[in-house]
């Protein structure tokens, strides 16, 4: 899409074709431009002509360690991001395409649950339909994290928004041809303790 002479492109499409996510600093806080080298030996995102791309690499975000929120730490009975995170890509003709490790791929349309950050998708103090997050958003704005440190949860009923990690439970389902470039959804899905 054009805007102002500007090519815009959606950034989960950019996230998932990098295999990284798009990340800013928080506001007021200028973002760090790199040296010539590094942008010279940075890859080039699929597409572009003579700009760099984001840096190699994967996971399930970033997690600033100015946030004031801690990190998640790994929990008995609820699935680690570190697994979920262990997928990676090939790149097929016209899209990037997730390749899932033997011990996700046994997730698949199991009841799991998983914790993160819960990240809106509707207005509105109780959510149904959010994305979850490995990582707190930085910005209103932002995907905290590329579609391998996100799961998209629509639950049974409205679970209240707020800053503080949740653990999610429902069915999960391993997403190998999202049309969104989403890799997992939660369905069914409660608000545990």
């Amino acid at each position: 899409m054009l805007l102002g002479g500007a090519l815009l492109v959606p950034v989960a499409a950019l996230a998932q074709a990098a295999g990284e996510p798009l990340l800013s600093p928080p506001i007021g806080t200028p973002a760090p431009v790199p040296g010539k080298a590094a942008r010279d030996a940075a890859p080039m995102l699929p597409g572009s002509i003579d700009k760099p791309g984001l840096p190699a690499g994967s996971g399930p975000g970033y997690h600033d360690p100015r946030s004031p929120f801690k990190p998640l730490q790994d929990r008995e009975g609820v699935v680690p991001w570190s697994l979920l995170s262990s997928v990676t890509t090939k790149q097929l003709k016209n899209r990037v395409q997730p390749v899932f490790p033997d011990p996700v791929k046994a997730l698949d349309k199991k009841t799991v649950r998983v914790q993160g950050f819960m990240m809106p998708l509707d207005p509105g103090e109780r959510q149904k339909h959010f994305l979850l997050s490995a990582v707190p958003t930085t910005c209103s704005f932002c995907v905290p994290a590329g579609p391998e440190g996100l799961v998209q949860v629509r639950t049974t009923s409205p679970v209240r928004y707020g800053m503080e990690p949740l653990v999610i439970e429902g069915r999960l389902e391993v997403l190998e041809n999202d049309p969104f470039g989403v890799y997992y959804r939660i369905t069914g899905g409660r608000q545990v303790q």
